[in-house]
């Protein structure tokens, strides 16, 4: 895609990648992504960001349009090091020959990390540090653990724009580059993915940032991610932020989730009966089999849920891989608030139920008893799942009462 002038003399410069389905190997992105960076032409040019190594041509074409084909780049600034952001680094330097590299006080040590360069012109930019660019000023401010230690935003003030790299993403490869010119149900179904996968540990830090935020007063009415569409206006941009409010303090909702994995199907009846228990008692059910969903279409559905019921048979004394994979996976996630239950069935040990539950009492999780069943459930195991389900609608109406 063609550069897009966001603002005055400034543009968007990324690259669209259309056929990303796989992100950062461990969360599916079914509509591709996007690698926002940005180029702002002033008396000093100065680039923020870099693309993924693989659009390096785009990204030297996209320059060209801007600034033509003996382009010169007085500034970068380096708001994440990440190599979907950072990948074109090295390549950008060597051609550009910039006057002075800015990033973060950890961004600095991820550089040296990631490119063990020697006579780099890089300058440390704590929070609260401003350059002037000609007619502009840029303002730095550490974003810690947003979701990696060397999170940067940059704002310029004249033109009350705020690149905040990770934060505010979406996957969603698109023509357009604007919130506002996407179906709005779609945008936010993305993000809440995005952030359920790749931001949901860092709520804590999420609310701490955005307080802080709020408290430097800063007038912003357009926000620019480095995945997805940006937001103009201040009413996309509150509407924006007011959503990783919600996200982050992970307030759940009339709603539990099953997720399970079946040898010769007695498991998958017990998830079946529990979550008729639940649905006749009044709450909203999502049932997903791990040899039919991924594990982060799984964490989408958790990150809202009031309770999360897992199951699986004992497999070689334990659970089978793939419910092992998602529990890690949930666990390394850290969901809040939640009430866990575990349902099994074994043939001659029995330990499924008991290793669930370890998992789920590690992640904090209210519990409610486990059923478990030898080989297959008869119409009293039945009952007792049946039963459970309608124990766990109880905890969740008391939970949001």
């Amino acid at each position: 895609m063609k550069p897009v002038e966001i603002k005055k003399d400034i543009f968007w410069i990324g690259s669209v990648d259309w056929n990303r389905r796989n992100f950062h190997g461990y969360s599916v992105s079914h509509k591709g992504t996007t690698y926002n960076n940005f180029l702002i032409k002033d008396e000093k040019v100065t680039l923020i960001d870099t693309v993924a190594e693989e659009f390096w041509g785009t990204l030297q074409c996209n320059i060209a349009n801007v600034l033509g084909k003996d382009a010169k780049i007085d500034y970068f600034v380096i708001n994440h090091l990440e190599p979907d952001h950072a990948g074109c680094l090295a390549k950008a330097i060597e051609k550009y020959q910039p006057e002075k590299i800015y990033t973060s006080p950890m961004g600095q040590k991820a550089m040296m990390a990631h490119f063990h360069y020697k006579d780099w012109p890089v300058e440390v930019v704590p929070t609260g540090t401003e350059i002037n660019i000609g007619s502009r000023n840029l303002q730095f401010i550490e974003t810690r653990m947003l979701h990696w230690p060397d999170a940067m935003l940059t704002y310029c003030p004249e033109d009350k724009i705020a690149f905040t790299n990770d934060a505010f993403g979406q996957n969603w490869a698109t023509s357009e580059r604007f919130a506002d010119e996407v179906e709005r149900t779609t945008l936010e179904r993305l993000m809440k993915e995005y952030y359920a996968n790749i931001v949901l540990p860092y709520s804590a830090v999420v609310l701490k940032t955005l307080k802080a935020l709020g408290e430097m007063n800063l007038d912003i009415d357009m926000i620019c991610p480095d995945h997805g569409l940006l937001f103009r206006g201040k009413e996309d941009c509150e509407w924006v932020m007011n959503k990783y409010v919600e996200y982050a303090e992970q307030k759940p909702q009339n709603k539990a989730v099953i997720v399970y994995d079946t040898m010769w199907h007695s498991t998958e009846k017990m998830a079946l009966a529990v979550a008729t228990g639940l649905a006749d008692y009044g709450v909203s059910v999502r049932v997903m089999c791990m040899k039919n969903n991924h594990h982060s279409e799984v964490m989408n559905e958790v990150m809202d849920a009031a309770a999360v019921i897992v199951g699986s048979p004992t497999h070689n004394n334990g659970i089978l891989p793939l419910m092992a994979d998602m529990m890690t996976y949930m666990k390394g996630l850290r969901p809040q608030n939640k009430i866990g239950a575990a349902i099994g069935s074994f043939g001659w040990s029995g330990e499924c139920v008991k290793v669930l539950n370890q998992w789920l009492e590690d992640m904090s999780m209210e519990m409610v008893d486990p059923v478990k069943v030898k080989h297959v459930p008869t119409h009293d195991t039945m009952k007792q799942c049946y039963e459970q389900g309608k124990t766990i609608a109880e905890a969740i109406k008391a939970k949001l009462a």
